[in-house]
Parts: C-alpha cells; sequence; structure tokens
C-alpha cells in the first residue's frame, strides 16, 4: 500500500472516535506464552495450564467485530505475541482496521521485522538504562541487549519503535533521565506502574506480589511525576504520556487521591487469547468477543459501566490514561 492510501486509510480509523458512546481503545492479549521470567508478572508462570488461543481466522472474524464496534486504537499484547507463528497476518489485518502497537518484551522485534512491518508502533519493554537493573526486572540475562538492538533495528527499518517502562521502587530514581534518554533519540516513551491487585477473578492472571518492586516511596514518586510532567511540557513531547495522566497519578502519591473515573467497558475494553472480553485484566469476562455488538447497549453492561465508574481499585496507568 503507498503512503497516501495508508495515511488515507489511518484518517478513516481515526474518524471512528467520533462516534459516541464506543470504546476507543481495545488490548488483545493474543497469547499467555512468554519466553521471559518478569518478577512483576504471573503469565509465565502459568504455562503448564495454558488456556486455548484463538487461531488467526478466529482472530481476524474478531477484529471485524472490535471495528463494527467502534475501536480506533489496537494494541496487540500477550504473553509475547511475537511468539505466535502467524503474527504477522495477525499484524496486517489489525493494520487495516486500526492504529496498532504490537508489544514485545525486546527478545524478538529485531527478528521479526518482516512481520511486524504493517504496525503502526512497535512497544518495547525496557525498564532500566543499567543493563543489571533490567535484566533482573525480566528474569533473563541479556535481555537488555536484546531490548536495545531491537529498538535500534526497528529505527533502521523504518518503523516506530516506543520504549515502554514499568516503573517501579527499583528505577524510581532514573526514570526521569531514563525518558530523557529514549526521547531525546526521537523514540516515544510510556509507562506501566507496577502495581499488584489482590482480586480473585483476574482475566489474564497478570500481576505478582512483589515487594522490592512495590513503590514505598510516595514522597519520591510524586516529585519524579511532577518532573516527568515538567520535562514533557519543556522539552520532551515523546513522552506518550498525557499531562492529566501525569497529574492524577502525581496526586496519587502526593495525596492519596485517586483522581479519574474509570471508563472500563465503556472507553476501553480487554480481550483475552479465548475471546473473552472485559472491562479491564481485574474483572471476570462479559462475554465474547464474536457477540460483543449485541451486548453493547445491554442492561448488564450498562450496570457494570456505573460500577466501573465508581472503582477505584488500581492504578494501572493504560486505564487511567483512557479514562
Amino acid at each position: 500500500m503507498g503512503l497516501a492510501w495508508r495515511v488515507l486509510d489511518k484518517l478513516r480509523v481515526a474518524l471512528r472516535a467520533l462516534k459516541p458512546g464506543r470504546p476507543y481503545h481495545a488490548q488483545w492479549f493474543v497469547t499467555s506464552r512468554c519466553n521471559y521470567r518478569c518478577r512483576g508478572c504471573d503469565v509465565w508462570l502459568r504455562q503448564a495450564s495454558r488456556p486455548r488461543e484463538l487461531d488467526a481466522d478466529e482472530i481476524k472474524e474478531g477484529l471485524r467485530e472490535l471495528e463494527k464496534l467502534g475501536v480506533v486504537e489496537l494494541v496487540i499484547t500477550g504473553g509475547n505475541p511475537l511468539l505466535r507463528e502467524d503474527i504477522g497476518e495477525i499484524v496486517r489485518e489489525a493494520s487495516r482496521r486500526f492504529l496498532t502497537t504490537v508489544y514485545d518484551n525486546g527478545s524478538l522485534a529485531a527478528d521479526k521485522v518482516d512481520e511486524l512491518k504493517h504496525a503502526d508502533f512497535v512497544a518495547i519493554s525496557l525498564d532500566s538504562l543499567r543493563p543489571e537493573v533490567n535484566d533482573y526486572i525480566k528474569g533473563v540475562k541479556g535481555a537488555w541487549e536484546r531490548a536495545v538492538r531491537s529498538i535500534i533495528t526497528l529505527k533502521e527499518e523504518g518503523l516506530t519503535p516506543v520504549v515502554s517502562a514499568m516503573i517501579s521502587q527499583l528505577n524510581l530514581e532514573e526514570i526521569v533521565s531514563f525518558s530523557r534518554f529514549w526521547a531525546s533519540r526521537g523514540v516515544p516513551v510510556i509507562y506501566c506502574l507496577y502495581y499488584y491487585d489482590p482480586f480473585a477473578e483476574k482475566l489474564f492472571g497478570i500481576g505478582r506480589e512483589v515487594d522490592e518492586l512495590a513503590i514505598r516511596d510516595g514522597e519520591l514518586a510524586a516529585k519524579v511525576f511532577a518532573e516527568i510532567e515538567a520535562l514533557r511540557s519543556r522539552e520532551c513531547p515523546l513522552i506518550w504520556v498525557p499531562n492529566r495522566t501525569l497529574r492524577a497519578t502525581r496526586l496519587l502519591f502526593e495525596r492519596g487521591e485517586r483522581a479519574w473515573t474509570c471508563t472500563a467497558l465503556s472507553g476501553f475494553i480487554m480481550v483475552d487469547q479465548e475471546g473473552r472480553v472485559s472491562g479491564c485484566h481485574c474483572k471476570p469476562p462479559v462475554g465474547s468477543v464474536f457477540e460483543i455488538n449485541e451486548l453493547w447497549e445491554s442492561e448488564e453492561l450498562q450496570a457494570l459501566r456505573a460500577r466501573n465508574r465508581a472503582c477505584r481499585e488500581c492504578i494501572y496507568l493504560c486505564y487511567i490514561f483512557y479514562s
């Protein structure tokens, strides 16, 4: 597809955002398989009981349903979605219908450029400028080196890598300099916060209680988020987290205030590897992606949306971002 046609295609996708009452953002966990051993994640511990994954044709059908629903932005994640042999086919189909981001823990993107060439963005998980810290968090030696190689390779091949950092107690003091380093080199930066939630019914099985990752220094965290907001406004627009999200997170650590209204099941939705849909990964599924259009205006989902708007349980930045 030529550049002009691709731009027009993405404009057509973006116009979907004008449809009222429809979710802007969807995350699809296309696999629970993972080749890393991240300390803050539980997915890799569940490999023996791995659930069934939808095949490429089923995912394509689900993508058509999400397009019909009005989704504009799709994140393909896992596990590590690049472990799927059909990931190129899935990415190609998704990019025709959405603004598409594909996540990688940094281990495979450099070797899968052809499969990723249709993606709008490729998010590479990297948590520190210090190899030993990053590799400790990832639980795999050489993770830092592979992630940096992936970022460099993607840029050289004309793709758009995005650095995705998990902010925890282990990297809190360096996250401002980390952000400046990558943004000043033309690489966008996004964040998630390490957070463990105690919900019994988790859709994706992610999140693992690790005391050394939990942010204990709230005063420092508030200062860090204030500095990131100032840095973004002053010199680093490639920090791709809005000021309102940074401000809300600062207030959380500064005053214990959760200054947002969750839009799970209205502004964003989650889909798991079996095609089950939920408002967020902490809540049980509400139905299948293949029936979501029929369920969207149901009384059950309206009641769940009201409950979600009142929810103050989690501090996941990706949820706050879309709320």
